[in-house]
């Protein structure tokens, strides 16, 4: 059974724009790891200032690896060097089992 994880990120007004700079800058980052299904970052339209980070796994196990493996390295920035400033000022991770799903009909 799938797993959907989404991260929930307070991002400031002035901090949009370098928020998604830098998730573009990450394509592909997590696209190849094993059991990877789906990312979206989901700008929010009104009403609040936090933009959700959606990725779904074929299950809990994956999700892990991924987290204790090229995350892990990702956001410890192995480059060297100063790391930026994080863009968001909170994080929340929700997390979820797919139940049902559908798709448009062919």
């Amino acid at each position: 059974m799938s797993v959907v994880k989404i991260n929930v990120l307070t991002v400031p007004a002035e901090q949009r724009e370098v928020l998604e700079r830098r998730f573009a800058s990450r394509a592909g980052a997590v696209e190849g790891s094993d059991g990877f299904e789906w990312f979206e970052l989901l700008r929010p339209v009104e009403g609040t200032d936090q933009y959700l980070v959606y990725t779904r796994w074929r299950d809990e196990e994956s999700f892990r690896a991924w987290m204790e493996g090229p995350m892990k390295e990702a956001h410890q920035g192995g480059g060297g060097g100063e790391r930026p400033r994080p863009a968001a000022s909170g994080s929340q991770v929700w997390s979820f089992e797919v139940v049902q799903q559908a798709g448009p009909k062919a």
